[in-house]
């Protein structure tokens, strides 16, 4: 008799921690769900997607020109002061 009473007691015990357990777990539950509503409505709007191939805007070639003191050909000048042409003297 008093083996059975014990069972009862440590039976009613764990019914108590499951209980307690049950009502931790649906507070948890209720908090995941209310904090996923407010996670879906403050998402931002997708970004609009980008078109590369209007980024960069190429000029026509008739507009491409490069500045006039890139297109004539300089002189230039060695360490001694002499110009130098498409050929070089390199004789000692």
């Amino acid at each position: 008799m008093q083996q059975d009473q014990s069972r009862v007691n440590q039976d009613a015990s764990r019914l108590e921690q499951s209980q307690q357990q049950l009502v931790k777990d649906k507070e948890d539950l209720a908090q995941t769900q209310t904090q996923s509503r407010q996670a879906q409505q403050t998402a931002p709007a997708a970004a609009p997607a980008i078109r590369l191939d209007r980024a960069i805007q190429n000029p026509p070639v008739s507009q491409q020109k490069l500045p006039a003191e890139l297109t004539q050909a300089k002189p230039q000048i060695n360490a001694r002061g002499e110009t130098l042409g498409r050929l070089i003297n390199i004789t000692a």
